[in-house]
């Protein structure tokens, strides 16, 4: 039986024998090379791998913050949990809720949330609000809605999150045998990498240089200012006022890194070439680290020694996305001639 994230990792997280422990059976990720990739960017092969995190139990890297936050919510004896998302936590905390038997509210920015994801809501039995806004009028509609309700703020606001999320990093350095000396990630409401950051911290070996790209329509951190109307394709990373901005410019700054911006077409291309290359399908959010990577290449940015891409989330969580390109196919009678 697969141990979930609180088990394996219970020495280097904040809980007691008195915590309950729900889990999923989260964490234990693929990390697998990207040697076609690699080539691409001009990269030696081997030295380039791919963290799917999309083989999580709800298809993203919620699952690994999720399931300290509600374990934590349930050991407080929350009436209840509650979130805004761009579809991806609001999928994570209302399957945990469910797991857990406690009552889950998300609230939504009507019309931005793919079709995956608001199915996985339903499905999980959430209460459904929609606001008329984007990811940051939702989450401050949510914020309000918890100062009267009692319930627990299950996004990445909630510090169980990010203690959850940073045994990413310790898995990439077992899976490894030591950190990579870069890695490459989307960043929307920025607490993956500072759970990253903090994991490498954590582990006492050497750390890389934490390289986050935003989509250039939703980059408050590449702006230095908040996004008032974000736009772009990605809409896991459609965030104008990141909640956690000050420990993902921690991350950059102490690491060396950088956090840039990426177009829709730069991200829409990487998420291609993951599907044909590797065959890899993530979500479109996922593929902006890639991106930023091919980027960087064409750029002649120096990147030496082992590569860590970050891809967060599964590629069915937007069926939509993908319908919308052409491809080549055709229409025949049963039993006809077929040439190939």
């Amino acid at each position: 039986m697969k141990l979930g994230l609180i088990e394996k990792y219970r020495s280097r997280l904040p809980v007691t024998p008195a915590t309950p422990i729900v889990t999923l059976g989260e964490g234990g990720t693929p990390l697998i090379p990207a040697d076609k990739l690699a080539a691409i960017a001009g990269l030696p092969k081997g030295s380039l791998f791919l963290k799917i995190e999309g083989a999580n139990p709800t298809g993203s890297f919620k699952d690994r913050g999720m399931t300290l936050a509600i374990s934590k919510a349930l050991e407080d004896k929350a009436r209840g949990v509650l979130c805004a998302s761009t579809g991806n936590t609001a999928a994570s905390a209302a399957a945990y809720a469910a797991r857990a038997g406690l009552p889950c509210v998300v609230f939504l920015p009507k019309g931005n949330v793919a079709a995956g994801k608001l199915a996985q809501s339903l499905m999980y039995g959430a209460r459904i609000v929609e606001v008329r806004g984007n990811f940051d009028e939702a989450l401050a509609t949510a914020l309000a809605a918890a100062k009267s309700s009692g319930y627990t703020v299950v996004n990445s606001s909630n510090p169980w999150r990010i203690e959850g999320q940073k045994t990413g990093a310790f898995e990439i350095i077992e899976q490894l045998g030591a950190p990579p000396a870069f890695q490459f990630m989307p960043v929307g409401n920025a607490g993956n990498i500072t759970a990253y950051w903090r994991g490498y911290r954590e582990s006492g070996k050497t750390r890389p240089r934490m390289m986050g790209f935003q989509a250039a329509g939703a980059a408050p951190l590449v702006l230095g200012r908040a996004v008032l109307k974000p736009k772009t394709i990605a809409t896991a990373i459609r965030i104008g006022n990141p909640v956690s901005r000050e420990g993902a410019l921690a991350a950059r700054d102490e690491s060396g890194g950088l956090i840039d911006k990426v177009t829709d077409a730069e991200i829409i291309a990487a998420y291609r070439m993951l599907a044909r290359l590797e065959g890899v399908f993530c979500e479109p959010s996922s593929a902006a680290g890639v991106a930023g990577l091919l980027k960087l290449s064409r750029a002649r940015f120096p990147l030496k020694g082992r590569i860590v891409c970050i891809l967060t989330g599964h590629g069915l969580k937007d069926p939509e996305t993908p319908l919308k390109f052409k491809y080549k196919r055709k229409t025949v009678t049963a039993g006809s001639r077929v040439t190939l």
